[in-house]
């Protein structure tokens, strides 16, 4: 199994970081095994578990995104798991907020700020394998 984080190019640091956290925390409800168990260091204090899987952050334009993410849903592959976080959900204050904005949006005129792939270690290096790292 392999997990990406694709980050739009174009935004802010601030903006970058939020993106890649709250996929990252999306991504963990997602896939049951993939934090590891708490550890207990030398001294007998405890680190809590973090992730089993490296979680490579790569980099896109937001028009690549775009077609990026409509391509892998597409696809309709079930092996392939994709987490999108988009502008209405970080304007919003409150979930219910974003819900109601999402539902009256359509599809075109969302603008990604990120998307998670998740799946088989081959297909997702087939998605993503000419992106670069995001630095």
């Amino acid at each position: 199994m392999k997990c990406v984080i694709i980050i739009n190019s174009e935004l802010e640091m601030g903006l970058i970081a939020n993106a890649a956290a709250v996929l990252g925390i999306s991504l963990s409800r997602e896939i049951d095994e993939i934090l590891g168990e708490d550890i207990k260091d030398a001294d007998g204090r405890v680190h809590k578990g973090i992730t089993r899987l490296p979680i490579p952050i790569l980099q896109m334009t937001g028009e690549a995104l775009r077609e990026k993410y409509d391509s892998v849903l597409e696809s309709a592959d079930e092996e392939i798991k994709v987490i999108a976080f988009n502008d209405v959900a970080q304007k919003s204050l409150a979930y219910e907020d974003y819900r109601e904005k999402l539902s009256k949006k359509r599809a075109d005129s969302i603008k990604y700020l990120g998307i998670c792939l998740c799946g088989p270690k081959k297909k997702i290096n087939r998605l993503t394998g000419n992106l670069k790292m995001l630095r």
